[in-house]
């Protein structure tokens, strides 16, 4: 009987512990795995007057538009958003023998990102500025 006893509280530690999962855990074992993202610091360490265009695209990558003004210099304009969603959960449970208690409770995030980047190329094709704007929200 004093055996029964033990594996039955061994049994309840567990799987209380089994259900408590922090939110980091959880975003751990989504799946998720982030690209190399784009950001103003990127821009602002890598980018340099003078450089061609495609030591630009093996940095930021493709633009999303590029335009020729009418000397035929070519404008590079990187437009990226981002949402972020972040929810953590806390649960915790308590089972006594056939009965038992939980509690849910858990609190979600929306962060918007937006990031345009305008490249300017002059006659011969090396990048003559370049400015950035960000927001965050």
């Amino acid at each position: 009987m004093k055996k029964l006893s033990l594996f039955i509280i061994a049994s309840i530690l567990i799987l209380t512990l089994n259900n408590c999962q922090s939110s980091r855990e959880s975003s751990r074992n989504s799946g998720y795995t982030q690209e190399k993202e784009l950001t103003v610091g990127l821009v602002q360490k890598e980018i340099k007057k003078g450089m061609s265009g495609a030591e630009v695209a093996e940095v930021l990558g493709s633009p999303n538009i590029v335009t020729k003004d009418d000397n035929g210099n070519e404008t590079w304009v990187y437009d990226k958003i981002a949402t972020e969603v972040n929810y953590s959960e806390n649960q915790s449970s308590i089972f006594i023998f056939i009965g038992g208690v939980s509690d849910r409770s858990g609190s979600k995030t929306v962060t918007q990102k937006t990031l345009t980047v305008v490249i300017k190329f002059d006659d011969r094709n090396k990048v003559s500025s370049f400015s950035y704007h960000a927001t965050k929200f």
